[in-house]
Order: C-alpha cells, then sequence, then structure tokens
C-alpha cells in the first residue's frame, strides 16, 4: 500500500520510541465523525493514537471498520430511549487494495482493510478491516456490521477478524512489528497466530503485551472452547495443543485469562486496579508479571486551550467568564434536547458515562425525598444532567435511563441527554461545575471521564475508586466520598453511599459554590493544574514503551 509505504519512509521515529509496535483494539475514538467506539474503551484508544503521534512513536493501530457503527442513540416518542443502526459513511478513509482470507466457522471470509492517514486526525496510522466485501456472502459480511454484537458467535468472529485478520494484515503490510499489543482481551486470536508463526510459547511472550482494563465478570469473557475452535478462534492449532499452551483443561476458556498467560508482560490501568488484579488472579499459575500503568487521556484533544491561557495568566476573570461561556454552550444542547433553559450561573452537576449499573447513574434517586429536596431548593439550586449510552440490548441500563428521562420531565432543572459520544462528551465537560463519579468502590479499574472534566474547569465529585485516588486531594482539588466495605450487600452499599453523597452535596458543594466562590475557583485552578501533565496520555504513551513495550520477561 503506496500511502502508508511512503509514511514509514518519511517518518523517522524517536530514538526513544523506534521499537515497532501494533496496538490491537476492537474500538478506537478519534473523533466524532469517525463512529467505531462505544465508550471509555475507545476514547482510551483514540488518546493513545494521537499521544503516540505527537511523541513520535513507532506504532500502527489495527482495529475494525463498524458498518453501522456501535449504535445511535435516539428517542421514542415519549422521550425513552430507542436504538437505531445506520450506516456510516467515511470519506476521509482511504480503501486499500488489500485483499486476503481468513477462516471464520469454516468457512473462508473475503477480508479488506481501510487507512486513516497520520494527517487527518492527527494519529499514527490506523488501519480498520472489513468484511463488508460483496465476495462474501451476507453472514460474513455481516461480520463487520455492529461493535459488540448481541449474538456471541458474530462476536467471536469479530474477534477472529481482529486478532487473525490484524496479524495477517500486518504480514501483507510489510510491518514487522516486535511488540503486539493486545488492549483488552477480544484480539486473544492473535496469540495463537503468533504461535502457529513461533512454535513457542516463549516466543509468543517475547512479542505480545496485554491490558486488562475492566474486574467486571461481564468484561472478562468466558467461552465454550468447542465453540471457538469450530469458529476458527485458534487458527489451525489442534485443540489438544490448545489446551496445553493455554493451560486450559476445562471446557470453558478464561479469555483474560489466556492473555495474562501468553503475554510476557500485562498492565491494570490504575494502581487500584493493578491491586485489584493480583487478587483476582494470584491463586492461578503461569501468569505474566502485571504492572500499572494508569490511564490517560489527550490533553491537546480535550482541555479548551482559552482556560489553559486563563489559568497561565493568572487572570481569575477571564477564566471565570470562559466557563460561563461553556456552560451557555452547554445548556444550548440541553434546550435543543428538552425545551429547558438553563441558567449559567447556577450550580450544574452532570453525571455522564456507560449506563452500566456498577456506575450507578441513578445513586442520587435512591433517596427520593433527599433528591427532591435538593432539587426544590430556591436559595441554593441546582441544576443536574445525565448522559450516557447503555449497550443497545442492555434492558436494564436502558431501564434506567428510561425511569430517569420520565423523571426529568417533572423537573425543570433535571435532563438527561442523548448521543454521548465524544462531541457531546467535550461540550458536557466544559459545562459542568461539578462532575458526578459513582461507582461501587473497587469496580471502575480506571475510569477517565473526570480527568477530561478537571481539564475543562469541573470539579470531580467522586467515590475513590479507580484512577482518583491517584489524584485526589479532599478539598484542594476534588470532593472525595468516603469509601464503602465493597463486601457488603450491593443495597447495602448504595444506602451508603447515597446518604454520603446528599451529605456531601449539602454540606460542603453546594455551599461552597454560592457562599465561598474564591475557595471554589482556588480548587478548580489546583484540579486544572494537577490533571494537566499526570494524566495527559503522552505520559501513559511514554510509559507504556518504558514498562511493556522495551521489556519483556520470558516465564519459564
Amino acid at each position: 500500500m503506496q500511502n502508508f509505504k511512503e509514511f514509514l519512509r518519511s517518518y523517522r521515529p524517536a530514538p526513544a520510541y523506534a521499537t515497532p509496535v501494533a496496538y490491537f483494539s476492537m474500538e478506537f475514538a478519534i473523533h466524532q465523525p469517525l463512529k467505531i467506539y462505544s465508550g471509555g474503551l475507545g476514547f482510551l484508544a483514540g488518546s493513545h493514537l494521537r499521544s503516540a503521534y505527537q511523541l513520535r512513536q513507532n506504532l500502527v493501530g489495527i482495529g475494525i471498520l463498524w458498518k453501522y457503527g456501535y449504535y445511535d442513540q435516539i428517542r421514542k416518542s415519549d422521550q425513552g430511549m430507542d436504538v437505531l443502526f445506520q450506516e456510516k459513511l467515511y470519506g476521509f478513509l482511504q480503501p486499500t487494495d488489500i485483499r486476503f482470507t481468513i477462516q471464520i466457522n469454516r468457512s473462508p471470509v473475503h477480508v479488506t482493510a481501510f487507512y486513516l492517514p497520520p494527517e487527518v486526525f492527527g494519529t499514527v496510522p490506523l488501519f480498520l478491516l472489513s468484511t463488508d466485501l460483496p465476495e462474501n456472502d451476507y453472514l460474513a459480511q455481516s461480520t463487520t456490521h455492529r461493535l459488540y454484537d448481541p449474538n456471541l458467535e458474530a462476536r467471536i468472529a469479530a474477534s477472529v477478524l481482529l486478532g487473525i485478520g490484524g496479524g495477517r494484515l500486518l504480514e501483507l503490510l510489510g510491518y514487522q512489528p516486535e511488540v503486539y499489543h493486545l488492549n483488552e482481551s477480544h484480539a486473544l486470536p492473535l496469540a495463537y497466530y503468533l504461535y502457529e508463526r513461533f512454535k513457542s510459547t516463549d516466543e509468543v511472550r517475547k512479542h505480545l503485551v496485554f491490558t486488562n482494563h475492566t474486574p467486571e465478570e461481564a468484561g472478562n469473557q468466558k467461552t465454550d472452547i468447542h465453540l471457538l475452535n469450530r469458529m476458527g478462534f485458534f487458527g489451525n492449532i489442534p485443540l489438544p495443543e490448545v489446551r496445553q499452551i493455554s493451560h486450559t483443561y476445562s471446557d470453558v476458556l478464561d479469555h483474560t485469562l489466556v492473555a495474562l498467560r501468553l503475554a510476557g508482560t500485562s498492565n491494570g490501568v490504575s494502581k487500584m486496579h493493578t491491586e485489584v488484579m493480583h487478587r483476582m488472579w494470584q491463586n492461578y499459575d503461569n501468569l505474566s508479571p502485571i504492572v500499572s500503568i494508569t490511564n490517560a487521556q489527550d490533553h491537546l484533544y480535550w482541555a479548551d486551550e482559552k482556560l489553559y491561557d486563563a489559568l497561565e495568566r493568572n487572570d481569575d476573570t477571564a477564566l471565570v467568564l470562559r466557563k460561563k461561556q461553556q456552560k451557555a454552550a452547554l445548556f444550548e444542547e440541553v434546550a435543543d434536547q428538552t425545551g429547558e433553559t438553563y441558567d449559567p450561573d447556577i450550580l450544574t452537576i452532570v453525571w455522564a458515562r456507560r449506563f452500566a449499573g456498577y456506575k450507578r447513574a441513578e445513586l442520587l434517586l435512591h433517596d427520593t425525598e433527599r433528591f427532591l429536596r435538593l432539587l426544590a431548593n430556591r436559595e441554593r439550586p441546582v441544576q443536574i444532567i445525565w448522559a450516557g449510552k447503555p449497550y443497545p440490548s442492555d434492558y436494564s441500563g436502558i431501564s434506567i435511563f428510561n425511569r430517569m428521562a420520565y423523571i426529568a420531565k417533572k423537573h425543570a432543572n433535571c435532563a438527561v441527554l442523548v448521543g454521548h459520544e465524544l462531541r457531546l462528551s467535550k461540550v458536557l465537560k466544559r459545562g459542568a461545575d461539578v462532575w458526578l463519579n459513582t461507582p461501587r468502590i473497587t469496580r471502575e479499574a480506571s475510569g477517565t471521564s473526570g480527568m477530561t472534566a478537571a481539564m475543562n474547569a469541573a470539579l470531580n465529585c467522586s467515590m475513590p475508586d479507580g484512577w482518583v485516588p491517584e489524584f485526589a486531594k479532599p478539598g484542594v482539588n476534588c470532593f472525595l466520598l468516603p469509601p464503602n466495605d465493597p463486601d457488603l450487600p450491593e443495597h447495602e452499599q448504595d444506602e451508603i453511599d447515597v446518604q454520603n453523597l446528599y451529605d456531601l452535596l449539602e454540606k460542603t458543594v453546594i455551599p461552597m459554590y454560592y457562599d465561598a466562590p474564591d475557595q471554589w475557583l482556588r480548587m478548580v485552578k489546583q484540579s486544572m493544574t494537577d490533571v494537566a501533565t499526570a494524566f495527559d496520555s503522552k505520559r501513559m504513551a511514554k510509559e507504556y514503551y518504558e514498562l511493556l513495550y522495551s521489556r519483556q520477561p520470558v516465564m519459564a
């Protein structure tokens, strides 16, 4: 492929980042027009590719071009949530002349690739695989239709495409990585592809690294090994040999466990998550070393330049004015979607991320009396905004969304927004005064939305989970809820946490905003300062080269 080869010839990686790396991810959130992501994993991968380019790292991204994206979040006639799958068109992607076949479910599947040149959105090269070709039957074409298809066999087929198809693509491109990075276990078939090439698990470990992003059961897939074998997950490796190299002797293959065994080094995405990983996997043998590399986001992409200009000039008036302008921009979106007009002088609380049960979008609603009292306070008013996309077949998450949308219709100072993608995410973070983060303790591996909120003069009000303990200075740069006992029943955790949350809001957060604006501003400025470097993804991208790519311990 001429353009890619020309880029490789002209692109001179910085000496510290000369090691060639291939970065495999099921989703990438590069920019709003390229809708091939669902949430946090994609946001992280997008920032990684942008920072890798800024640092001139020798890294290439491998993903999938999803014809219908994840889904478009729209409303039903009663303001409840609906799901739309609409074909996406991308004139900025370059089709390639690359064609090859792989085996999925014992049938040949034709594959092509599209190329995102670095100059389009400021990333390292990204190749996106597609089976949407006339040579394929409809079933094979549908492999690249929907990100995280609810059908198990469709998801397995996507993994085979990403792992084995991605490995084959790199060979055809003539790009020879020294390191293959699995950003989550979705591309695990790559490990077996490499084993077929090297004929040695020790050699696989020299070249393979793995990042785990969640301790959640639903995010750590387990699948019937015979189904995987039939689908071509293991390439041409006989099943007895698969069992031997994976140390899997039952009929269920644990994808995360196998990735931890076949990688030379693995990492958690915060210090707290890495500790949780060590506890989760301490009783298993043949694991790679697990190091900690805390997630981060691209400051250049997310932070408002005018806010930081005012911060650097110590111009408090300009900073406050800019924040009010950004709140007004958010409120235009609120008015457009809900018909409610909000006031930039009123404290605005935002909760926005994927609607997953453990993230507890509805925690404020667990105490109806205090919730209604909060909304009815005219002396110290608040405005509350929620946004987020549940999985399109997560009917529990959709039910929570619909309940909240129904409640919001009754209150002029509550809003639930649809379309939580990169564009709206920026608008929400720039317009929020308080960024609310309420996961059940130890369940949020990292979470990065609070980082980008802090980059836009919003104060985090959070459980001490994921990345937050590495950042938080309570009362100095954020508001922190007390930790809970994760071994308590969930309903007891929720009851304790909601009371602590209301106490914090009513006694500290809201009074400070209205009665001590100078103190509030000092906290905002400290938050912006503290997040700017330590949680910029350039720091993260550097650590990947230092801790994962540059040293590959091999287990005996």
